[in-house]
């Protein structure tokens, strides 16, 4: 097992004393005053995990859209962006599958109390898709009741969508079962595949491989009508959208592909700046 970096080993310390200070699982999101407000369900937290309070820091910001990166190591999902990172204590149930059991049993079947909209969890596959996927569905097995399900044909809601992503042999394993506590993370080329939502509710791609402008400047005509044209396609077979590696420095040219992205009706805006679209989505939902 790869040792602990120093950066790792702080986050570990940070998240460890966050969570001795933090009041008990779930009433943050019970309780607080903030939370009386609706979840940003538009805000997806990229690399969750490198957070200082893995999924709190999320939550705390009202997120509606978590991701994890995991690797399988033996019998084991780990968390975490790099095979340098890895650390055997932090697990995708340490993190994250333990940590929300909690606050769905303490908000009465919901991660948000009040909201009954599945919150995502976009499980990032690192290693070989298909042994780390059989290895994740075993995982998920005791915490199938906090999981939208798709049996035979049907979907039902639960607290929880998990949707898989990365390495793109998790697809061949996923297709075979008849019953599922997963779905599939399609790309621009599945839109329009005649794949059904049912297996693939959320389309992601690369912004810099498909659009040249990154803020500055204004938007191009083509790729304006580009970007409005994928979301109008997802929509219209009921699958969602999200697009990466969007610039995330604070600033002008930020604030003005955020604005597109919004406008044009993308689903997830991707973001390692908890805060910053939070402020962000509260002050275009005002407007």
């Amino acid at each position: 097992m790869a040792l602990i970096t120093r950066r790792r080993a702080l986050t570990a310390f940070g998240a460890t004393l966050a969570a001795v200070l933090a009041p008990p699982a779930g009433s943050a999101f019970a309780d607080g005053g903030k939370h009386r407000r609706s979840p940003l369900w538009r805000a997806h937290a990229h690399n969750d995990y490198e957070h200082p309070r893995p999924l709190y820091d999320a939550l705390d910001h009202r997120f509606g859209s978590i991701e994890a990166d995991i690797w399988l190591v033996g019998d084991q999902l780990l968390v975490a962006h790099d095979a340098t990172e890895l650390d055997p204590t932090r697990t995708l149930e340490s993190l994250y599958l333990d940590p929300l059991a909690a606050i769905v049993k303490a908000n009465h079947g919901s991660v948000y109390r009040g909201w009954r909209r599945p919150v995502q969890l976009l499980v990032d596959i690192k290693t070989e898709g298909s042994s780390t996927y059989l290895e994740l569905d075993r995982h998920l097995r005791p915490y199938r009741h906090l999981f939208t399900v798709y049996d035979r044909g049907r979907v039902r809601p639960s607290a929880l969508t998990a949707v898989i992503s990365g390495d793109r042999a998790a697809r061949t394993p996923m297709e075979a079962q008849t019953v599922r506590h997963a779905f599939y993370d399609g790309r621009l080329t599945d839109l329009g595949s005649g794949v059904p939502a049912s297996f693939i509710p959320l389309i992601s791609d690369d912004w810099t491989a498909n659009f040249t402008w990154t803020g500055a400047g204004p938007f191009p005509d083509a790729e304006r009508t580009k970007l409005r044209d994928i979301v109008t396609r997802a929509h219209g077979y009921r699958q969602k959208v999200r697009l990466w590696a969007t610039p995330d420095v604070a600033g002008p040219a930020r604030d003005a592909l955020w604005t597109e992205l919004f406008d044009a009706g993308v689903d997830f805006l991707n973001t390692d700046d908890l805060a910053g679209l939070e402020a962000f989505l509260d002050a275009h939902q005002r407007s």
